[in-house]
């Protein structure tokens, strides 16, 4: 397997984890994010089922925890369906165990209360201990004075975790009904941008602010959302989703960006993404990107030319990985 199979395709060749509920647009199965438990040699992957708008449940109908030996083969253990958050959707929402032993469920979802996208986390000793009736909030849109803040995905570095998070940024007035269709990312009165956040123990998160914008003009000019992060060559190099706007949301493609402190990105990829299906709306979203060990694992969600959304997965070297992300960064 070489560098540039990965940006001509191997990605799209990646084996089928999960496939969605339907076969048209609108029926997708993915926002993956994915956790590796060093300490009992444990894949667990999270994962979202998603319907069309009409098609009860709809939109981000319910979420689903799994657990695998190989990080191939997975089990559905925990799954936590909509209603029980009296939300409208729940999207990506990644599992993570801290040092002190306990797990953590960071919940994006629609908040019933202002129709703003939020984000909460469980608590539990065990996985299937989770319960959505504790659920504690951590992010809220409007008392950070954002449209929306939503899939966070976590990422420990020299002791320090991280948080990157999509958030809602407006563009107009949004003092109307900008919210009631409970999905502000899909009115046109807002960017989808990229914010983060710090902890040292997973409970105490400090905002550090919007850390990577939509460029002013091309292929990501409405959406530039980090997805996950891989440290490498003492730089953080970034998986976002971008999109030129809002009409297209939910079909974005792949681009690539780099770091030397997380906070300040340089965008790889002005010219265009670095990876897209080649079915469908050619969508290639949500990518996982992480190492382990000497292996590669990528998650991510890939259009299938019936314009749903099949959840795949590559492994391979680490050294593929790094090594396409070295090449990005030169050309």
């Amino acid at each position: 397997m070489t560098v540039d199979r990965i940006a001509s395709g191997v990605l799209t060749e990646g084996q089928i984890i999960r496939e969605p509920d339907g076969h048209r647009k609108g029926c997708w199965i993915g926002a993956p994010a994915f956790f590796y438990d060093r300490a009992d040699r444990v894949f667990y992957l999270s994962y979202r089922l998603r319907r069309p708008r009409g098609v009860k449940p709809d939109r981000g109908a319910e979420v689903r925890i799994a657990r695998s030996s190989d990080g191939v083969q997975f089990e559905d253990i925990v799954t936590i369906k909509k209603d029980t958050l009296a939300t409208t959707s729940i999207e990506r929402c990644p599992l993570y165990r801290g040092p002190d032993g306990q797990w953590r469920f960071f919940l994006a979802y629609v908040d019933p209360a202002d129709k703003r996208w939020c984000i909460s986390v469980l608590k539990a000793p065990s996985v299937e201990q989770l319960n959505p009736k504790q659920a504690r909030r951590i992010f809220s849109g409007q008392e950070m004075n954002l449209e929306g803040i939503k899939d966070p995905w976590i990422f420990e570095h020299d002791g320090l975790f991280y948080m990157i998070v999509s958030v809602a940024l407006a563009t107009a007035d949004t003092s109307g009904q900008s919210h009631a269709t409970f999905d502000i990312y899909n009115t046109g009165q807002c960017l989808s941008a990229t914010g983060l956040a710090a902890s040292s123990d997973l409970e105490q998160w400090q905002w550090r602010g919007v850390v990577f914008e939509p460029s002013s003009s091309g292929w990501d000019c409405y959406c530039r959302r980090i997805d996950s992060v891989v440290a490498f060559g003492g730089r953080f190099f970034g998986f976002y989703d971008g999109l030129a706007g809002y009409r297209d949301n939910y079909e974005e493609k792949t681009g690539l960006a780099v770091s030397s402190n997380m906070k300040d990105w340089r965008c790889l990829t002005p010219d265009g993404p670095v990876l897209t299906s080649p079915h469908g709306s050619g969508a290639l979203r949500y990518v996982d990107a992480q190492i382990i060990g000497e292996q590669a694992y990528l998650y991510y969600e890939l259009a299938r030319p019936d314009e749903a959304h099949d959840l795949r997965a590559v492994i391979t070297d680490a050294k593929v990985l790094t090594d396409f992300l070295v090449k990005n960064d030169r050309a």
